[in-house]
């Protein structure tokens, strides 16, 4: 992957701020590796000024609200205290990417960890429910109806990936296992992964998504991924199901509604959101046609995000550039 040319390395990392979900284990599996180092372990929500200033490192997934000046959000410059390091916690690290948010001297490294296998399983998860009809069969079932109906099968279907990286290779590699066709859409058009029939560049996603049955996001936000999705894209599928479980941002999430109602669409699958949660006020919350989930497609688990952090940290003890490093200009 590609990485910053001269990122700024931290002089020294002796305190460690743990803050977010799981935090507890992530800071005992920390402990346990490194008793050499203080860590001391929140909810963002806990994070103080005081911690902010004791800490070197921050392990956290989005920047704890005690970080942004009162009153203020969007493009501000985080007020991080004597971190000099943050390592994010998740599959994105798009929290961290806001313009100005992070300063110059502050290293963003990112998770090592496989989220792929776990997607994967929630894309098929959902591709099933649909082609089989399980949850019309489930509200039958509660109105006492004996409702048979013809059930087509997901073998001899096309899915077209948006994203060939982990996930996209994971999810294409169980899509493909089933007799899916598979088709990947990345930025160079390429990807030497098997489990791909066919390989088209980004530039071509209008045209390959006319004949999709599935349509699967699976990219980071990135400047170069938002609204990749959108409206123009959403009206070129004849009736595919939209799964994204990459970044709410990626989609025209406006116009999802449009491409249901007009038959672009027939369903969708979404665990990802412009805003999260989403607002009770979105439409996508009632639609039939439409499943949500709360962000848990590939959740980080505390092993991982610890043995992350500690990959990256033996790094900056070598006085070498981690091979996760995120270069903020990029996105990844």
């Amino acid at each position: 992957m590609s990485t910053p040319s001269s990122p700024a390395l931290p002089p020294g990392v002796r305190r460690v701020l743990v803050a977010g979900n799981g935090g507890p284990a992530i800071a005992a599996r920390i402990r346990a590796a490194r008793p050499d180092l203080e860590v001391r372990d929140g909810t963002p929500a806990n994070v103080t000024a005081e911690d902010m200033t004791w800490a070197d490192a921050l392990v956290a997934f989005r920047v704890p609200p005690v970080c942004r000046p009162s009153g203020t959000s969007g493009s501000v410059q985080a007020q991080l205290g004597s971190v000099r390091w943050v390592q994010s916690t998740g599959a994105g690290v798009d929290p961290w990417l806001e313009p100005g948010l992070l300063p110059d001297n502050v290293l963003l490294t990112r998770s090592s960890e496989s989220f792929g296998p776990m997607i994967a399983e929630w894309v098929v998860s959902r591709i099933f429910a649909i082609q089989l009809q399980l949850l019309p069969l489930a509200d039958a079932q509660r109105c006492g109806q004996w409702a048979p109906r013809d059930i087509p099968r997901v073998a001899g279907t096309h899915a077209v990936l948006l994203g060939t990286g982990d996930i996209g290779r994971a999810v294409a590699t169980l899509l493909s296992g089933l007799g899916v066709r598979v088709s990947g859409v990345s930025r160079s058009g390429h990807s030497g992964h098997p489990a791909f029939s066919a390989m088209h560049r980004v530039e071509a996603l209008a045209e390959v998504v006319h004949d999709a049955d599935w349509l699967v996001v699976s990219t980071p936000d990135t400047p170069a991924t938002r609204g990749l999705v959108s409206r123009e894209v959403l009206s070129r599928c004849r009736g595919a199901v939209l799964l994204n479980a990459g970044r709410g941002a990626v989609v025209e999430e406006t116009a999802i509604p449009e491409a249901l109602n007009a038959g672009w669409l027939r369903g969708a699958a979404l665990d990802v959101f412009v805003e999260e949660p989403l607002p009770a006020s979105s439409p996508l919350w009632s639609d039939t046609r439409v499943l949500v989930s709360p962000h848990i497609s590939g959740l980080t688990t505390a092993e991982g995000a610890a043995g992350a952090f500690l990959e990256n940290l033996a790094a900056i003890e070598r006085g070498q550039v981690p091979t996760w490093a995120v270069d903020k200009e990029r996105g990844y």
